[in-house]
């Protein structure tokens, strides 16, 4: 299973108080153990909300909030993607992760959607057109890297 890894904001995070070389060591061993251990599928950390937007949505209607947005606590500073066998699993991997903000912080796990979760809704068709974009996708990936 897959799941996605969430590191919700701080004050620091979203006043774009970037992290120590400490914090940066420990987080580069960490996730060298979770590549060690093939489970890092991706992972970033994302700008304080003041560079961001949000795009509300009403029927046909199209409304654009531009960052900095309130409620630091339900926004997100960075995240992982990984694979594993279990959402125990993950929970594990998470309790080893040194603390993203070195003050009270927060990680959330969410599984990720597989085609299978869809039911028969999702036609052979509909699958296709899937995997065709996640190739496409994966290719543009791989060029931006170059």
């Amino acid at each position: 299973m897959r799941v996605m890894v969430i590191i919700k904001a701080s004050k620091d995070s979203e006043a774009g108080v970037l992290p120590d070389q400490q914090l940066l060591t420990e987080m580069g061993k960490y996730n060298e153990a979770l590549v060690q251990a093939g489970i890092l599928l991706g992972g970033e950390g994302l700008h304080p909300s003041s560079k961001g937007a949000r795009v509300r949505f009403a029927g046909e209607q199209r409304t654009v909030i531009d960052g900095p947005f309130a409620e630091t606590k339900e926004l997100i500073a960075g995240y992982w993607l990984w694979k594993v066998n279990s959402l125990a699993e993950a929970i594990e991997w998470v309790k080893r992760c040194p603390n993203p903000t070195g003050e009270h912080s927060e990680v959330e796990i969410r599984q990720v959607f597989e085609m299978d979760d869809f039911g028969p809704e999702f036609t052979p068709e509909l699958r296709e057109q899937e995997l065709r974009q996640w190739e496409q996708a994966k290719q543009l990936n791989e060029s931006l890297k170059r």
